[in-house]
């Protein structure tokens, strides 16, 4: 899918008086998006359902929105391919990236994983390991370079409405845990890592801030994240 940006140029047109042509008046002015610069730089999203965006507008998804962010600041970064699934752990999505025989050669590889080993209580030592296997494999698909590998860390399911009469400092401090192994993978395996939790925390009680389901984020939100991970991007493909 490719996005398109529309600039609508509108001129106004005084009244005209007798035997004169119209005189077209001052119209807004417009400053132009800065073309793209070199080749199409190929983009993967992996994860789970806050990779898919459930309950929220394909356009919305947080990876598609930093495409278009991405274009803007005259990067070629196209739209991603998303590897993603509700419900998925970190093996689940190990699985589904060997069966999708993926090309190797992805300018940019992002991934958001572990909620879901969290929510099912597995153990802290199976997600290190098994997500210490999915940076490889990000790494992998992104031609053997970290330097474009993105992982974000895991949102704070715990302050969402879904949520509501379950222990939330115990959910808040299992996250934490989670993303510290994922922060710390992530740095001796030499991939960037953004951190979105502390936004996800300040989105509890904004109904704003959420898809129907109450678990999940809107777009709205999804935007911070998009705006958080642009400038680790533009370094990453500078």
């Amino acid at each position: 899918m490719r996005i398109l940006f529309v600039l609508l140029l509108v001129l106004g047109f005084g009244c005209a008086s007798s035997g004169e042509e119209p005189t077209p008046t001052a119209g807004p002015a417009v400053t132009p998006l800065p073309a793209p610069l070199g080749p199409a730089i190929g983009f993967l999203s992996l994860g789970d359902s806050y990779t898919i965006g459930q309950g929220a507008q394909e356009a919305d998804r947080w990876s598609v929105q930093l495409a278009e962010l991405a274009q803007a600041q005259g990067l070629n970064l196209q739209p991603p391919t998303i590897i993603a699934r509700t419900g998925w752990t970190t093996a689940e999505l190990q699985n589904a990236i060997q069966e999708a025989n993926l090309p190797k050669d992805f300018g940019l590889v992002s991934l958001l994983i572990g909620v879901n080993n969290q929510y099912r209580g597995q153990p802290l030592a199976t997600y290190r390991t098994e997500f210490r296997q999915l940076l490889q494999t990000a790494i992998h698909l992104a031609a053997g370079r970290p330097g474009r590998v993105l992982v974000l860390s895991i949102p704070d399911w715990g302050r969402t409405p879904y949520a509501q009469g379950r222990n939330q400092e115990s959910i808040a401090s299992e996250i934490d845990q989670f993303n510290a192994v994922a922060r710390e993978e992530s740095q001796v395996a030499g991939v960037a890592f953004v951190d979105i939790t502390p936004a996800t925390r300040a989105a509890a009680g904004d109904a704003t801030q959420f898809t129907a389901d109450g678990l999940h984020y809107s777009g709205q939100h999804m935007a911070q994240w998009a705006q958080l991970a642009l400038p680790v991007v533009q370094l990453l493909l500078k």
